[in-house]
């Protein structure tokens, strides 16, 4: 009886899920918000360092809790599917396999209370020995099982020349509304006995949900890879993000309908977004989906920004609920995830989805984007929602893996960003 009642009060007060295989990105504790993993100093670009240098990543947390507990955390080391890597923690980390947060700082100045956690990865005495994708897992009380969140990061080791060209698709059907990356990709550094041991990803600005994974190559000549850029490497191009600037809760910004800041938190009404699928591409500047934690009204982002409930309100076309399928609400602020954290509602009285976060000030990039109920692992689709145009500036990133033979994991052995609005190579 004991044992059992333990087992309860441990179910209660550690709301944390434990799974056999954790997935990437996700927030596992309900208390904690606003996590944030990015290159030092730049917000807007995804977590890549390179294997053996003095490249950092910003971690930040916040735990709404209101007090401070003790944080710990680990890298895994996965392949390129996001799997977990058949290797011991001791093959991959060097130094040690378990770390606390240390730093960390009480909001002041905000009404809502939390408390800031911060880090600066990877730390001396624990830095990752090999190139591939890393889950960074953050946990309670130096108990692996209690995980409150999950960020993916990447460590590459380059060895690749890849050469990326955005072109718009031949085909008529999507030509004016898809985005096509010509890619070949050059190993000159390694003997390549099958291509069946390189896997190539293409990202659209970072997300996961409607990547382009384990490409093989349609030609090779000696070291060099060429893809079929028609079949295997064509997305939807979709529309500039929209965007929520959050920087001042004592004002109203362009996208804000109404603050209510008669309670804690403060609640924000945004304004209703309507359907862009009929309405001609408009070009303006956008984060492609990312989120910069800042505010007009303190001194510090981090630990003096406070919190308010954001209504997102999305009109469908005549107010009519969209049959066979889900509608969900993408970018960094729902962790790109396609799931319940991003789920909307629909609400019959209003005719319109909606979705209430808690967010921190700063400044939102968002798309809505749908997918078919019968088919939970399709791609996510924004011509019902956003609509597509093959001019939309998006980045691309190309992730090049390679795999030994006899090799027990997925190195990255190649990475590089293409912008197709300014048509420069990003390293």
């Amino acid at each position: 009886m004991m044992k059992s009642t333990g087992t309860l009060l441990t179910a209660l007060f550690f709301p944390f899920i434990l799974l056999a295989q954790l997935q990437p990105d996700k927030v596992y504790s309900p208390s904690i918000h606003t996590v944030k993993l990015f290159p030092q100093n730049d917000q807007l670009a995804l977590p890549v360092i390179a294997l053996n240098s003095g490249d950092q990543l910003e971690l930040h947390f916040d735990d709404m809790a209101g007090y401070a507990r003790n944080y710990f955390y680990t890298y895994q080391l996965c392949n390129a599917d996001w799997s977990e890597a058949q290797w011991s923690p001791f093959d991959y980390i060097s130094g040690f396999q378990q770390n606390r947060i240390g730093q960390y700082r009480i909001s002041s100045v905000a009404q809502v209370p939390y408390v800031h956690y911060q880090v600066l990865l990877p730390e001396r005495n624990a830095v990752p020995s090999r190139s591939g994708n890393y889950l960074l897992k953050v946990y309670a009380d130096g108990d692996p099982s209690k995980v409150i969140f999950t960020k993916r990061f990447y460590v590459v080791d380059q060895q690749t020349n890849i050469g990326a060209r955005f072109q718009q698709p031949f085909d008529n059907q999507i030509s004016r509304t898809h985005q096509k990356i010509q890619l070949v990709v050059n190993v000159p550094q390694l003997q390549m006995i099958t291509p069946q041991q390189f896997k190539t990803v293409i990202l659209q600005n970072g997300r996961w949900d409607d990547a382009a994974v384990n490409i093989q190559p349609a030609f090779i000549r000696g070291n060099v890879m060429e893809f079929n850029a028609e079949q295997d490497c064509i997305f939807p191009g979709g529309k500039e993000y929209r965007w929520a600037d959050l920087q001042s809760f004592r004002f109203e910004s362009d996208r804000v309908e109404q603050i209510d800041r008669s309670s804690v938190p403060v609640q924000i009404f945004m304004k209703p977004d309507r359907v862009r699928s009929g309405l001609q591409y408009l070009y303006y500047r956008d984060r492609n989906g990312f989120n910069e934690i800042r505010t007009t009204d303190a001194i510090n982002p981090w630990w003096q920004s406070d919190y308010a409930e954001v209504l997102f309100r999305f009109v469908p076309e005549k107010g009519q609920y969209l049959a066979g399928k889900k509608v969900y609400l993408v970018g960094e602020l729902t962790g790109n995830q396609i799931g319940d954290s991003s789920l909307m509602q629909y609400d019959p009285g209003k005719q319109m989805y909606t979705k209430k976060l808690l967010l921190k000030q700063g400044y939102y990039s968002y798309a809505y984007v749908t997918r078919d109920i019968a088919d939970p692992l399709a791609k996510s689709d924004p011509s019902q929602t956003e609509g597509n145009a093959w001019e939309t500036e998006n980045t691309y990133t190309v992730l090049v893996y390679y795999r030994s033979m006899g090799g027990r994991h997925d190195e990255l052995i190649g990475y590089s960003n293409i912008n197709n609005f300014n048509l420069q190579y990003q390293r």
